[in-house]
């Protein structure tokens, strides 16, 4: 479906990043991975999709709390394949704590990751996107950009704000040929999330297994994790001809997180 498609994911070395890459690559889109870890895994998972799928993957270390590396991945990968068609802005961080005793220095690191490096990448992406008359930009926002928890301020506010972005986006872009939507996952059971059930288990002395229905129980009624590759399915719609008329919207994939 999207063969010879170019597309970029942000933070997709592991977790919720990854799954989205190999089902575009799945699809036989070409790959830019880009993400922080292991020097020798990072090549180990770029030469892996690979080989599965025959596809071109390339690996870029931007660093997505800067402007300029931000800007530069879009550039560099326009220089390399000569267009640029799928944007996935899907980097995060996250830090919890109260308000009043939230860091500022926190703050400033998730608004930039989680939100700025979204308006900068957009920004470069949206002129070649144009010239191309096609183009589908997704944001992987949180259940977090439509509702609210305690002791996130910052990542809520910045889910908030790319969901504002994508409507913002999605109307600036309309009748050009590119799309620009939200996706707004519950759980997900990523490596971040595994250390959040861990820490249950210990804090209350109870199994993994009971750890993990307590944390699904206080938000998402289906008891059951989203999977990283049911998001990448998520992606790959919005990447289809079927998603042509939807824009500027978010789809929430949270097993009736949103619906409460």
């Amino acid at each position: 479906m999207l063969k010879g498609k170019i597309a970029i994911v942000t933070g997709s070395t592991s977790g919720i990043g990854l799954g989205i890459a190999r089902e575009l690559a799945r699809l036989r889109a070409n790959l830019v991975l880009n993400g922080f870890g292991d020097a020798g895994e990072i090549e180990a998972v770029r030469s892996g999709i690979e080989r599965e799928h025959g596809v071109s993957v390339v690996y870029n270390g931007a660093d997505m709390s800067k402007e300029e590396a931000v800007r530069g991945l879009i550039a560099t990968t326009i220089e390399r394949f000569g267009r640029l068609d799928i944007l996935v802005n899907n980097a995060g961080i996250q830090f919890t704590a109260p308000v009043e005793e939230f860091p500022p220095a926190k703050w400033n690191a998730i608004i930039d990751i989680n939100l700025s490096a979204a308006f900068h990448g957009i920004a470069a992406a949206v002129p070649q996107m144009k010239k191309q008359r096609w183009g589908r930009i997704v944001n992987i926002a949180s259940a977090h950009g439509l509702v609210a928890s305690t002791h996130k301020a910052a990542y809520v506010a910045a889910k908030h704000g790319l969901v504002g972005l994508t409507k913002v986006v999605g109307l600036e872009t309309a009748g050009s040929g590119v799309t620009c939507n939200a996706v707004c996952p519950g759980w997900v059971l990523t490596p971040l999330v595994e250390k959040q059930i861990n820490d249950i288990a210990s804090q209350k002395g109870i199994s993994h297994e009971e750890a993990a229905k307590d944390l699904l129980a206080e938000k998402q009624p289906s008891s059951d994790f989203v999977s990283p590759a049911q998001l990448g399915g998520t992606v790959a719609f919005l990447c289809s001809a079927a998603a042509d008329q939807i824009t500027g919207t978010t789809i929430s994939v949270d097993g009736g997180w949103t619906a409460q």
